[in-house]
C-alpha cells in the first residue's frame, strides 16, 4: 500500500510539474525543464502523422520539431507512451545521478545508487528485451534496454562522474552532453598517448621518490598519491597550441608545487635541489626570500607545434589565496597580447588554479573567486580548476570538512561543468583535460577537474598521518604508486616491453641523479650561475628625490574640457548638468578651487596622454561612495554610458573604470595581480569605506606589504581607503592606519594622509614617473571632499610642481622664533587645527602636515621644524584613538628629530575606532583639537 501511494504522489507530482513546464518552461526547476524536453523527444517517436506535441508557451531550451519525428500509422498505446517515459525518465537520472555511483575513487569501488536501479522506474525484468530509445542519447539509436542500461553505466558511472545538469544554457548543456556521450563510443587510446602519460607518471613518482632519498627528513610537501595531476596538466599543455593558447598563468598551493616547477613549468633541478641544501642562501634582489614550496617561476616551453609560456604565482601558506591574483595577472597579459577583443576573446592566455579540495570547500575566497568570472571588469575568459581531492584536509576528513556531497559544489553558482575523475585512470583524466581546455576555448567559462587520488605522506613528510586516519594509511601504506600500477598495465597490454618500461624509468632517475651531481660540484667550485629565480626583480632602492609631476596649462584645460562635455543629445542628470559640470568649468575659467575628485581625473587624463593606462576598480568607484567621481555619466532616460576619459586623445592609452562585486578579498587580490601582470598601467583599487579593506587583509598581508621582500615582486598598486573621523560611527570612520604602518619595513610601501588635491594629483602621476615601484596606501578623504578650504590652484598643478611629503605652514609667521610649539598632524584633522587657532587668534603655533608617513622624511622634517628654533613645545595631533592611528609609529621617530619629548593630543584608548554617537564623535573631537594647543 505504501509503494502504491508513493507512485500516486509521484505521478501527481509529475503532472503537475508537466501542466506548469507546457504553459511556460521558465516556470519550472531547469532539472524538470530538461527532463520534459527529453520526454517529448521521446514520445514524439510515437505520434502518428500530423498530431502536434504539447509545446511550452515560452521555452528557453531548444527543443526540435516533431515533424522530424518518424511518421507512426497508428496512435500509441497508453503502455507505450508510459514505458517511452520511463526510459526518458531512466536516462535523465542516469544523466543528473550517474556520478554518484562512478567509479571515481582508486581507494574503493563505487557504490550503487539505490535511484538508479531498474526497478526505481517501474522496469521489469521481462522488460530488458523491450527496444528503447531516446532522441537525446545516442541520436535515438533503438538497442534492447538492457543494452541502454549497460551503455548509460559505461557513459556516466565509468571512471568519471559527469555533473552538467545544473547548467542552464541549453546549448552549453547539449554540447557537454554531446562529448560525455562521444567519449563513452571512443576508440582506443594511442599507443603514443599512453607512453607519453606513464612518462609524466614516472617523473612525477620519481621526483618524490629522489627527493626522499637525497633529503631524509625534509619538507616538500609531496605530490605522492596525486601524481595524475601531472598528466592533466602535461594534457592541456599539448593541446595549447592547436587551440591557439600562447601563455598559461598558474597558481596552486604549497602541496606537489615543487613536483609542477620542476617537472611542468621546467625549473632547474640543479636549482631546486640546491634549495634543500643546509647551508642555502639564495641570491635575492634585496629583502628575506621565502621557503622553496612557496616560491613561483616562469619559462617557455617547447612544444612540437609552438611555443607557450607557463608563468607560475608565487604564494603564501594561505590556502587559495593566490587564485584571484592569478586571474588579473592573466587578464593584464591579455590587455598586453591584445587578448581582450572580439577577435581573440581572451583565448591565448590561459588561467590554470590548482587547488586541494579541503581548501575549494572550505575557503570563502573560493567562491568569490567564482563570482569573479563572468563580471566585465574581471572575467578571464574561463579558468580551468584542477582539485587535486586527497580526501582529507591536514588530518580532518570530509565528514567534517563540508556540508555539501562534494567539495566542488560551490561551482555550480556558476553553472561549471564538474568532472570527478579516477586519479588512478592516466587516459581518462587525459580525456578530462582537454575536453576541460576546449570547454573553456568554445565557451569562455570556468570548468572543474575533481581528481580523486589520496596523501600519500602525511600533511608533510614529518607528520605522522596514522595518529588520525589508521585505517586509510593502511590501505595507502601499501598501495604501488599510480606509475608503478600503470607501467605493470602498460606491459600487460603489450604497449611497452618490460625493458622499455624500464628504461623511462632509468632515464628519468638518471638525469635526476646528473642534476645532483651537478648542484654538488657547482656548490664546491663556489659557482652560482643557476640558483638564481627568473621570476626576480631588480629595481633601484628608494628615494626621497622630487619628482617633477606637474603639467601644462594647456594640458589641464584640455583635459578639463574634455571631463566637462557631453555628447549632443546626451541626457545628463540635471544636478550634474547644473552643478557639477559648471563647477568644473569655473574652476578651470578661474584657476580653481580645484577639488579632489577633480584633481584626480585630471591626473589620470595627463596619464593617458603620456601613454600609461589607468585601472580603477572597487564597489560603487565609477559615481564614487560619496558621490564626487562620477567618471561615468548614465543618460537620465536610457542609462547609456559615456566615459569622458575614453575621449582625451585619439592616440590616449586605455582606461578603465569597473564597479566590483561586494567583495574585498577576491578584487583586491585581482588587481594586485593585475599590477604585477601590467606595470605601465596605474592600477588602482578604491575600499568603499576603509576599514571595509580588512576584508582583505590577507592581500595586504601576504602580498602587497611583503611580496618584494619575499618573492622579489614589486608593485605600485594603489589603495584607497576613505578615512576620517565625522561622526560616522564605528565602522565608517577608520582604515586602520595603524595596520598598515605597523607594516612598514625595508621601504615596502607608501603610506600617506593628505590635505589638498594637489597632492593628490603629484602622488598618482609619481606612481609611474619613478625608476622604482612600490604600494601606495592612502587614508583618503570624504568631508574633505566638499570641504571649501580643502581645495587647490591650477598653479598648485603646473610644470615645476611635484609631491611634497611634509608640508609647512601656510600661515606666515612675522617672526618665528616667537613660535613656541609645532603641531604636527596628518589628514584631515589640520583643518580642524587651522580653524581653531584663526578662531582664537593664536600665533605662537605653528602646524606641519606629515603628508607621507611613510617611508618617513626625516631630514625634511627636521628642516621645516627648525625655521622655528625657539619652539619648546612639540604634540603629535591625530583623530585616532591613543592606540590607533600613527602615534606608536611616529613619536618615537618626531622625538629623534626634535631631540625632546613629543606630546600626543588625540583620543583616549579604546578597543572600537569611533564613537557610534555623533555628538560624542563631536566633543571628542573639539577636545583633542584644544589638547593641541595646550597639552
Amino acid at each position: 500500500m505504501k509503494s502504491s501511494v508513493s507512485a500516486r504522489f509521484n505521478a501527481d507530482l509529475l503532472e503537475e510539474q508537466y501542466a506548469l513546464w507546457c504553459a511556460d518552461s521558465r516556470s519550472v526547476d531547469p532539472t524538470w525543464s530538461a527532463f520534459f524536453e527529453g520526454f517529448e523527444l521521446g514520445v514524439a517517436q510515437l505520434r502518428p502523422r500530423g498530431e502536434a506535441a504539447a509545446a511550452p508557451a515560452a521555452n528557453g531550451a531548444a527543443v526540435p520539431a516533431p515533424a522530424a519525428a518518424p511518421v507512426l500509422e497508428a496512435t500509441p498505446s497508453e503502455g507505450q507512451l508510459a514505458f517511452y517515459g520511463r526510459v526518458v525518465g531512466l536516462v535523465y537520472n542516469f544523466r543528473a545521478l550517474g556520478h554518484t555511483q562512478a567509479h571515481i575513487n582508486p581507494l574503493s569501488g563505487p557504490e550503487r545508487n539505490p535511484r538508479l536501479a531498474p526497478s526505481q522506474f517501474g522496469f521489469t525484468q521481462q522488460d530488458m528485451d523491450k527496444e528503447a530509445s531516446n532522441p537525446l542519447f545516442r541520436d535515438g539509436a533503438k538497442m534492447k534496454l538492457s543494452d541502454m542500461l549497460q551503455a548509460l553505466e559505461a557513459t556516466y558511472s565509468g571512471f568519471i562522474g559527469f555533473e552538467f545538469t545544473h547548467i542552464n544554457n541549453t546549448v552549453v548543456r547539449h554540447w557537454v552532453r554531446e562529448q560525455i556521450e562521444a567519449h563513452a563510443l571512443r576508440s582506443a587510446d594511442p599507443a603514443d598517448r599512453k607512453v607519453r602519460a606513464l612518462g609524466w607518471l614516472i617523473e612525477a613518482d620519481s621526483f618524490e621518490n629522489f627527493l626522499g632519498k637525497k633529503f631524509l627528513g625534509e619538507k616538500r610537501f609531496s605530490m605522492e598519491g596525486g601524481e595524475g595531476a601531472m598528466v592533466v596538466l602535461n594534457a592541456i599543455l599539448e593541446k595549447c597550441p592547436a587551440a591557439g593558447v600562447l601563455e598559461i598563468e598558474m597558481g596552486m598551493a604549497h602541496r606537489g608545487r615543487l613536483n609542477v616547477l620542476a617537472n611542468f613549468v621546467r625549473k632547474s633541478l640543479t636549482t631546486i635541489l640546491y634549495e634543500f641544501t643546509p647551508n642555502y642562501m639564495p641570491d635575492l634582489v634585496a629583502g628575506d626570500g621565502d621557503v622553496k614550496y612557496h616560491l613561483g617561476y616562469e619559462s617557455v616551453r617547447e612544444l612540437p607545434d609552438g611555443k607557450v609560456r607557463v608563468s607560475l604565482a608565487a604564494n603564501p601558506s594561505h590556502l587559495e589565496a593566490v587564485n584571484s591574483v592569478v586571474e588579473g595577472k592573466a587578464r593584464a597579459r591579455q590587455r598586453i597580447l591584445g587578448d581582450d577583443g572580439a577577435a581573440t576573446d581572451r583565448k591565448r592566455v590561459l588561467p590554470i588554479l590548482l587547488h586541494g579540495d579541503a581548501a575549494f570547500a572550505g575557503q570563502g575566497s573560493v567562491a568569490e573567486l567564482l563570482n569573479l568570472s563572468q563580471l566585465p571588469g574581471y572575467r578571464t575568459g574561463g579558468t580551468i580548476h584542477l582539485i587535486i581531492n586527497n580526501q582529507i584536509g591536514f588530518t580532518t576528513m570530509p565528514a567534517d570538512a563540508r556540508s555539501s556531497a562534494y567539495a566542488t559544489d560551490v561551482a555550480k553558482m556558476i553553472e561549471a561543468p564538474i568532472l570527478h575523475v579516477n586519479g588512478e585512470e592516466p587516459m581518462e583524466l587525459y580525456w578530462a583535460a582537454q575536453f576541460a581546455l576546449e570547454f573553456r576555448q568554445k565557451f569562455g567559462r570556468d570548468v572543474i577537474i575533481d581528481m580523486y587520488c589520496y596523501r600519500r605522506q602525511g600533511h608533510n613528510e614529518t607528520d605522522q598521518a596514522a595518529f588520525t586516519q589508521p585505517h586509510i594509511y593502511k590501505l595507502i601504506q601499501d598501495r604501488q604508486t599510480i606509475g608503478q600500477i600503470y607501467k605493470k598495465q602498460l606491459v600487460e597490454q603489450g604497449v611497452l616491453t618490460q625493458e622499455g618500461a624500464d628504461k623511462i624509468e632509468k632515464d628519468i632517475w638518471d638525469r635526476f641523479e646528473a642534476g645532483h651531481a651537478k648542484m654538488v660540484e657547482m656548490q664546491a667550485t663556489g659557482d652560482r650561475s643557476v640558483f638564481s629565480g627568473s621570476t626576480a626583480v631588480e629595481q633601484e632602492p628608494y628615494n626621497h628625490a622630487p619628482v617633477p609631476t606637474g603639467i601644462s596649462r594647456d594640458i589641464i584645460q584640455h583635459v578639463g574640457k574634455v571631463l566637462t562635455t557631453v555628447p549632443d543629445g546626451f541626457n545628463l542628470h540635471p544636478t550634474l548638468a547644473k552643478r557639477f559640470i559648471p563647477r568644473r568649468q569655473e574652476a578651470l575659467q578661474n584657476g580653481g578651487p580645484i577639488d579632489w575628485a577633480f584633481a584626480e581625473s585630471l591626473a589620470w587624463g595627463a596619464l593617458l596622454t603620456e601613454g600609461h593606462q589607468v585601472r580603477l576598480s572597487g564597489q560603487d568607484c565609477r559615481r564614487g561612495t560619496f558621490s564626487q567621481r562620477h567618471a561615468v555619466f548614465y543618460d537620465s532616460e536610457s542609462r547609456a554610458r559615456y566615459i569622458p576619459l575614453e575621449h582625451v586623445s585619439p592616440t590616449q592609452a586605455k582606461f578603465c573604470v569597473y564597479n566590483s562585486f561586494l567583495s574585498e578579498f577576491a578584487v583586491l587580490g585581482f588587481d594586485y595581480g593585475y599590477s604585477i601582470g601590467a606595470p605601465n598601467m596605474l592600477t588602482m583599487w578604491e575600499a568603499q569605506f576603509g576599514d571595509f579593506s580588512n576584508g582583505a587583509q590577507v592581500i595586504i598581508d601576504q602580498f602587497i606589504s611583503s611580496a618584494e621582500s619575499k618573492w622579489q615582486t614589486p608593485t605600485d598598486l594603489v589603495l584607497l581607503l576613505p578615512h576620517g573621523y565625522e561622526g560616522m560611527g564605528p565602522e565608517h570612520s577608520s582604515a586602520r592606519l595603524e595596520r598598515f604602518l605597523q607594516l612598514c619595513a625595508d621601504k615596502n610601501m607608501i603610506v600617506g594622509n593628505f590635505t589638498t588635491p594637489a597632492q593628490y594629483f603629484h602622488a598618482l602621476r609619481r606612481q609611474k614617473m619613478r625608476s622604482f615601484r612600490k604600494p601606495l596606501v592612502l587614508m583618503t578623504p570624504k568631508s574633505l571632499l566638499t570641504r571649501p578650504e580643502a581645495v587647490s590652484t591650477e598653479a598648485d598643478f603646473l610644470e615645476g610642481s611635484c609631491f611634497q611629503e611634509v608640508l609647512p605652514d601656510p600661515l606666515h609667521h612675522d617672526d618665528p622664533k616667537k613660535v613656541e610649539r609645532i603641531v604636527f598632524c596628518t589628514g584631515k584633522v589640520y583643518y580642524d587645527l587651522a580653524a581653531y587657532r584663526q578662531e582664537k587668534g593664536i600665533t605662537n603655533t605653528a602646524i606641519l602636515r606629515v603628508e607621507q608617513l611613510y617611508p618617513f622624511h626625516k631630514e625634511l622634517v627636521g628642516a621645516l621644524a627648525s625655521q622655528y628654533g625657539s619652539a619648546s613645545k612639540f604634540v603629535w595631533c591625530q583623530e585616532e584613538p591613543l592606540n590607533m592611528g600613527a602615534w606608536s609609529y611616529i613619536f618615537p621617530r618626531l622625538e629623534e628629530v626634535v631631540g625632546t619629548k613629543v606630546r600626543y593630543a588625540g583620543r583616549g584608548r579604546a578597543s572600537s575606532p569611533a564613537a557610534g554617537s555623533k555628538a560624542r564623535s563631536y566633543a571628542e573631537q573639539k577636545a583633542l583639537v584644544e589638547a593641541a594647543f595646550t597639552v
